[in-house]
């Protein structure tokens, strides 16, 4: 095959970074070609089905829905014909070991009060907090989500300029944890706000508190719920990406990225060549330096770096309704720092874990059969380092079961019908993520942003990297945000 005039861009990675960059490139007048190891589309977003459940089977809370619909947008088209989503009035429902139940209620004024009553913080405590979450994102985005921070000319502007001469003012040097102590000082409180560095695979008690910056998304820009499951995220992708003659080879593992004369000129399929101008990596760069450009310079400081969290997923079918449960609840641990103390050591699982329990048929009632619910239920867990995880997964699972059983006064294993289990040696064989680490590096330093691989090579031209493993990190609207980044680096061709 001969590179082409129309300039070709080849996709590794049908996740939704590179959906996401298929589609801005497509847009953009450029042939494009998607090479995608599994079966379906979507990466660490797919789905499971069994005995008439279905779980969405990876990233379940959905937050910044317009960076979704401006895919749509881009195209032409109108999003509400082919995706669509509710707000939630709840974005998530909080247990503590000591009977304290709390709605995380979207309003935040509305969850200041709530707060307020069952915790005995001060409710204006909560709100100034969400406002500084506010204004932290409103000083930072612009910098840390919407720019490479690898390129010379992100910084030739003054808004930039503001936002760098804001952060000693926004937390970068002190803690999560710190920051929320000083804020709330109320244990519940400062529990519920730490959790949100998980939400990167990061431990709160080490992580910048510069990232309090994600409570805004949630309580200020709101948390939502597509209406056909987490899942239909990609599958719309998908069907854009078709329509928009973006071509995708499922069950096709790229073996190599080809380079010449410090260019990429395509990718190999096994014997198979494919030749391209650009080649846009959706994929852990881990795997890309070690499987796909095993010649080729490493960036070796990177690499090392500590990777986030992993997780472990029971995907449950249980034949009983709980009214007490929302979409998404958490059932705190007692001792939290002890727990993410057990995380960093990385060889056991904490006796009393934070339990995260999703459940999609409260809000869609076609995932699960009648007078039955869905359960996504999630604990944290160390990145794969050899540990023997099959003794492991019997002690967690036990763990969860004996915590949640107490917690809502049943004997939740009577009621499990059907069961299936994701786990770190899984989540790597399955989406090429190294350790099976959910959110590539952890944020556990103050410069933690500007250590993330870039969004581009500096050593192979035509080389680019999108997805949760590079700037500006994991998650999807981070993963979308890549996409966004990456897309500004090609020119729109007549």
């Amino acid at each position: 095959m001969q590179l082409s005039e129309s300039k070709k861009v080849i996709v590794i990675g049908a996740g939704v970074g590179g959906l996401a960059t298929a589609i801005r490139l497509s847009v953009k007048g450029y042939e494009v070609e998607v090479f995608e190891s599994n079966s379906y589309v979507g990466g660490k977003l797919s789905q499971i089905n069994s005995k008439g459940f279905r779980f969405d089977a990876g990233p379940s809370l959905f937050t910044m829905p317009e960076l979704v619909d401006e895919l749509f947008c881009l195209a032409g088209k109108n999003p509400r014909e082919h995706f669509n989503y509710l707000k939630l009035d709840e974005s998530c429902r909080y247990f503590y070991t000591d009977g304290t139940f709390l709605k995380g209620y979207s309003d935040p004024d509305k969850f200041a009060e709530e707060a307020a009553q069952k915790t005995g913080v001060n409710s204006d405590d909560v709100g100034r907090h969400l406002e500084k979450s506010a204004y932290i994102y409103d000083s930072t985005a612009f910098l840390f989500l919407e720019r490479s921070l690898h390129k010379f000319k992100s910084y030739l502007s003054l808004k930039v300029v503001k936002s760098f001469l804001k952060l000693p003012f926004l937390g970068i040097f002190s803690s999560m944890d710190t920051a929320n102590k000083k804020a709330m000082n109320n244990k519940k409180m400062e529990q519920l706000f730490n959790r949100y560095a998980t939400y990167n695979g990061s431990n709160p008690f080490l992580a910048p508190s510069i990232l309090n910056i994600i409570p805004h998304l949630e309580f200020n820009k709101g948390a939502f719920f597509p209406t056909q499951g987490m899942y239909s995220i990609a599958t719309s992708l998908y069907h854009l990406a078709q329509s928009l003659g973006v071509k995708f080879h499922l069950n096709s593992r790229v073996t190599k990225i080809n380079v010449e004369d410090k260019h990429t000129t395509g990718v190999e399929i096994g014997d198979l060549k494919v030749n391209a101008d650009f080649v846009v990596c959706n994929l852990d760069v881990y795997f890309v330096y070690h499987n796909l450009l095993k010649e080729q310079k490493k960036p070796v400081r990177t690499l090392r770096q500590e990777r986030s969290t992993s997780a472990l997923i029971f995907y449950w079918g249980i034949d009983k309704r709980f009214k007490n449960l929302d979409l998404h609840n958490i059932f705190f641990a007692d001792h939290y720092k002890a727990e993410f103390d057990a995380l960093r050591e990385g060889k056991a699982i904490h006796h009393d874990p934070t339990v995260y329990v999703n459940i999609t048929s409260k809000k869609n009632k076609n995932d699960a059969p009648e007078g039955c619910e869905n359960w996504f239920v999630m604990i944290n867990v160390p990145s794969n380092n050899g540990q023997d995880w099959d003794s492991l997964i019997v002690e967690a699972r036990q763990y969860v079961l004996q915590k949640l059983s107490k917690q809502l006064e049943t004997n939740l294993e009577s009621h499990i019908l059907t069961e299936e289990i994701l786990e770190p040696r899984t989540i790597e064989s399955k989406t090429a993520s190294f350790q099976g680490s959910l959110y590539g590096t952890a944020s556990n330093n103050k410069m933690a942003a500007f250590f993330r691989h870039s969004n581009f090579s500096n050593h192979i031209e035509g080389l680019y990297f999108c997805g949760g493993s590079v700037h500006p990190g994991g998650g999807i609207p981070l993963a979308l945000s890549s996409a966004k980044i990456v897309g500004g680096f090609f020119q729109t061709l007549n």
